[in-house]
């Protein structure tokens, strides 16, 4: 949320807040939370410190407390108090101090904190930039200057047997607090740099020796509640305390502004709750926290071997409804400890027994769409899978199948768990190779931890009778991991679910420093021999790429290899002249830059793939599928490559008047007449400039409502539970050539098709035209109703049958667990769009929205 919105209604004409960044001071014995806007004002600036309500949306959520001048004297220094290590590898502390006035302050670590502070630094006008930010009362340089020389960069490692906390001690990290330069200064990654890592790699064995250090896994689903009860049972069950702990909850708060605003208070509750029942025989400093909706992960390590952490990052991907939301989905932490790269990763996937394929695409869509930035910005992101170390927990949701409730509680009452394992969904996909390829998971000796009744070891008594399952689950992938337990925690009784755990020793790969220097050193012997001895070239396997008969939202992928000759060599696709971006819109290669050691080779995927932001131009004509890409390399040549295809026209991506218009399926007709009715003006669709008579409403909505109406009236969790991938494209394939005449796959994918549809239209329901007036009068009826009047006809008439289709929707509320409130948020965002250009919706705007189509939902009205 970009809280500079509510800052600038604080501030005066001429005043404008360029950035914001939210953090934590101390106030006597308790931490409160403070807003800090970089306020800029006839050539001044100044830091604002605001107090403000939780969600700072709009000025009277802000009250202003200080005001610190960027002025002669201004500093920042990084603190970092002796023996303090609770933030190593995450948050920054900063003195931000001008003219004896100041604040320390504690800032969350990432990408905006980082620009936070960069804006910052180019606005002192003591030259901050130059001189530098103080750490411990000692300026480090932030100038470009800071990392011209690589030769330095790639020296041999620091001794990390110095008593202080110093950005030496950090290696190859530009995510440790300690390394405040990096905050400030992104580093310059040379080709010499990449060589000398690459083959540090390479050659890692040479100077590494393994060491066990024991990792304590848990997942808990906590079904929306506080913590009213200890965790110790859970997390002190063990004598010896734990390295590292990686910490995960599921359904951390289920309220409709957690699922819509992704804002709760119970976050903090958890992490006190979790930081208070650590194992006393050890100090542990948190190295990272992060949370999507509900998901939340928690990593800590023992404060003595913090400085063994570098290289932190963190991701979140949402597998919910429309693949965006974030009540299914995952959050990772990845980290280096040691010399070993490990990832953390706690999902929740769909619920509901029979769901187990949309699990398995879940788990594959949080595999290929979590991506991790990596320090050298030379090389393409890191994915899960390219971790030495890969920890998987949360609540997976797979059930026991093909038995009734009866017989599953009967084997538990045996302690029968082998026997029941075969009726366990996770591991028939895993033995099918469906899901979790390569992981491993420990023998489940204890009883299912799904479902009881909140408050008590019983199980479900509800209506319902949930048949009892292993929900939750740790699984791991890698070399020299030894579990040595594996478990569940009855002692618990707050949700209906109980906590897992697992402990693990494993083995580490820890830098030998004397042999590290050795093998240094003779890579930059051998590299001065042979450097720029040759220009470098490699060989493409192939150079003319064509994709066949590419849909909407369907995936294609075309491979081809670079070998590489016998000089190193650094490669990247490149922009052509006067464009802003190395390939079309619809297409990527991935990696689309790399390293390449004399002789090696790397495959290349190039990724097709058309959205609603390409589609209407390609059904058009307008656009084809058509580009050249440039393969660079570094002190090399230039190679081209050719991409072409054809592009199946679809309803998706089509104007609502151009679908009026269309009385057969959008393939059957001549591209020359998709081009004219897709082109034509949506003011002259009102005319009778066309020979037919246009349909009131696109059969393709038509048809996808109707089928809703007819078989999803009391689906449980309509428009909530997402559909499978498959299915939706059964389902396109459909309406776009008039296959069938009714709709193939599972109403939630039909429901989840029909917003997908909604939000591929070019020009929303309600036009771009109406937005702001949509947004004044979002609590006045009337003059919202003399807004949708106004719409051109096919607008109007879309808008009155989606209305009068999600109120009987709600008429049957007890079945399908619908509210008005979750279909205004949902449709808000669908219908009323803001216009190309125009800033990202803060919250403020999105419930203005939901409250413009929340006055339709309540009122039978008919509008025309």
């Amino acid at each position: 949320m970009d809280q500079s919105v509510a800052i600038q209604e604080t501030l005066l004409d001429g005043a404008t807040c360029r950035i914001a960044v939210q953090g934590a001071v101390a106030v006597g014995q308790s931490v409160e939370s403070r807003l800090l806007g970089l306020v800029e004002r006839g050539g001044r600036h100044a830091i604002y410190v605001y107090t403000h309500r939780r969600m700072a949306i709009t000025a009277e959520d802000v009250w202003l407390e200080k005001v610190i001048p960027i002025t002669e004297g201004f500093a920042v220094e990084e603190v970092i108090p002796d023996g303090d290590l609770h933030v190593i590898g995450s948050d920054v502390t900063v003195r931000i101090h001008s003219e004896g006035d100041g604040l320390t302050v504690q800032l969350p670590f990432g990408s905006h904190t980082r620009t936070f502070l960069q804006e910052v630094s180019k606005c002192s006008t003591e030259a901050v930039g130059s001189e530098g930010i103080k750490q411990n009362g000692k300026k480090l340089a932030v100038s470009p200057g800071w990392s011209q020389d690589s030769t330095d960069r790639s020296a041999p490692r620091q001794s990390k047997l110095k008593p202080e906390v110093t950005t030496e001690m950090v290696r190859s990290s530009n995510v440790m607090v300690s390394n405040v330069a990096s905050i400030l200064s992104e580093p310059k990654f040379g080709l010499r740099d990449t060589i000398v890592k690459s083959q540090l790699v390479q050659r890692e064995d040479s100077y590494t020796y393994i060491q066990n250090f024991r990792f304590f896994v848990g997942t808990y689903n906590v079904n929306g509640q506080s913590p009213k009860e200890s965790l110790q049972p859970w997390l002190r069950c063990d004598s010896a305390p734990p390295d590292i702990y990686c910490v995960g909850f599921q359904e951390l708060d289920l309220s409709k502004e957690a699922f819509f605003f992704n804002d709760t208070p119970k976050e903090e509750e958890w992490f006190k709750a979790v930081t208070d029942s650590l194992h006393p025989d050890a100090k542990y400093a948190k190295v990272k926290l992060v949370r999507l909706v509900g998901i939340m992960l928690l990593l800590y390590v023992k404060a003595d071997l913090a400085l063994n952490i570098s290289e932190v990052e963190i991701e979140t991907v949402g597998t919910g409804i429309m693949g965006r939301m974030g009540n299914k989905g995952g959050v990772a932490i990845r980290f280096k400890f040691h010399n070993t790269s490990v990832c953390v990763v706690n999902s929740h996937l769909a619920a509901h027994m029979e769901e187990y394929e949309r699990r398995n695409q879940d788990f594959k869509d949080i595999c290929s769409r979590m991506q991790f930035c990596q320090s050298d910005p030379n090389l393409p992101p890191l994915t899960i899978g390219k971790h030495d170390v890969i920890l998987w927990l949360g609540d997976l949701n797979y059930r026991l199948e093909e038995l009734d409730v009866t017989k599953v509680k009967q084997l538990v009452d045996e302690r029968a768990f082998p026997e029941l394992c075969q009726y366990d969904q996770l591991k028939r996909q895993m033995n099918a190779k469906a899901v979790f390829e390569g992981f491993t998971e420990g023998e489940i000796s204890f009883q299912p931890t799904y479902k009881y009744d909140a408050g008590c070891d019983e199980w479900d008594t509800s209506e319902k009778c949930r048949v009892p399952a292993w929900c939750d689950r740790i699984l791991w992938k890698g070399q020299n991991i030894a579990q040595l337990s594996y478990r569940s925690h009855m002692a618990l009784k707050i949700s209906d679910h109980k906590p897992v755990s697992s402990v693990f020793d494993i083995g580490v790969k820890v830098v030998n420093e004397e042999l590290y220097r050795k093998v240094f050193e003779e890579i930059v012997r051998s590299l001065d021999k042979v450097e720029n001895a040759n220009i470098p070239s490699v060989t493409l396997s192939q150079r003319e790429f064509h994709f066949e008969d590419v849909k909407y939202m369907q995936l294609q992928v075309e491979k081809f290899t670079i070998l590489n000759g016998q000089v190193p060599c650094q490669f990247e696709f490149i922009s052509k002249p006067d464009e802003a971006t190395y390939c079309k819109e619809w297409l990527i290669a991935n990696p689309s830059k790399g390293f390449l050691l004399p002789g090696s080779e790397i495959t290349i995927e190039l990724e097709l793939f058309v959205n609603k932001s390409t589609a209407t131009r390609l059904n058009s004509g307008e656009e084809k599928l058509e580009d050249i890409l440039v393969l660079h390399l570094d002190r090399g040549k230039d190679y081209f490559l050719s991409v072409t295809g054809n592009y199946l026209p679809s309803c998706f991506g089509s104007p609502i008047h151009t679908l009026c218009y269309m009385r057969e399926p959008i393939q059957d007709m001549s591209a020359e007449s998709i081009r004219n009715l897709t082109l034509m003006p949506l003011e002259m669709s009102d005319n009778a400039t066309q020979a037919e008579k246009p349909l009131e409403i696109p059969k393709e909505l038509w048809m996808m409502v109707d089928h809703l109406y007819r078989n999803a009236s009391q689906q449980e969790d309509l428009f909530q539970q997402p559909g499978l991938r498959s299915e939706f494209e059964q389902i396109r394939d459909c309406l776009d050539k008039g296959m069938h005449d009714t709709l193939l796959g599972s109403n939630h994918s039909v429901a989840e098709a029909l917003l997908l549809f909604l939000e591929s239209l070019p020009e929303p329901v309600i036009c771009y035209s109406f937005y702001s007036s949509c947004l004044e009068c979002a609590n006045n009826y009337v003059l919202s109703s003399q807004i949708i009047s106004n719409l051109p006809e096919c607008h109007k008439n879309v808008f009155e049958y989606l209305m009068a289709f999600l109120r009987e929707l709600l008429k049957n509320s007890g079945k399908n667990n619908l509210d008005v409130n979750i279909l205004a948020s949902i449709f808000g965002g669908l219908l009323l769009r803001p216009p190309p250009g125009h800033p990202m919706p803060d919250i403020t705007e999105k419930r203005k929205a939901q409250q413009f189509i929340h006055q339709f939902l309540l009122r039978e009205n008919n509008l025309s």
